[in-house]
């Protein structure tokens, strides 16, 4: 598989510099193009699969949650939709070479114009910790190579 940087929306993004109990933003937030665009999978399975590159920690014991939203902004801010939502991991889940692969819902909410991931984390800081996440038609054959190959 090839990965289209269109559907990539975190990249090694490190979560250590968010605030405790707060919300962010995947760095890259995908523009579908119009207001109301449609069926993203064409009538095809879609996944969104988030990789753990560097280990989460913390002084504490934090949780950290993942949503795939759309919003007729950029900044995700209006009135995000949701069109997934991950249970709630423990740092203890999200160790190094951790891959999460998730079906998106066949009917799922109507999509607004920009679709993006949101990362909340809640309980204490998180000291270390970056995540890789994108979509995906084809997980099954998904494999992890360097940058530049």
């Amino acid at each position: 598989m090839i990965l289209d940087s269109k559907g990539e929306f975190s990249d090694a993004q490190d979560l250590t510099n968010v605030a405790t109990s707060a919300t962010v933003n995947s760095t890259n937030v995908v523009d579908l193009g119009s207001a109301t665009p449609g069926d993203i999978a064409h009538g095809e399975p879609v996944y969104l699969v988030i990789t753990v590159p560097v280990a989460f920690t913390s002084a504490g014991a934090p949780t950290i949650q993942f949503a795939l939203v759309s919003d007729s902004t950029a900044d995700l801010a209006t009135s995000p939709t949701t069109h997934f939502l991950s249970p709630a991991f423990l740092k203890a889940d999200l160790a190094a070479g951790t891959i999460l692969v998730y079906q998106l819902p066949q009917e799922p909410p109507a999509y607004e114009r920009y679709l993006g991931v949101q990362i909340t984390h809640a309980v204490a800081a998180l000291t270390a910790g970056t995540i890789n996440a994108f979509i995906t038609k084809d997980p099954v054959r998904w494999t992890a190579h360097p940058d530049a190959i």
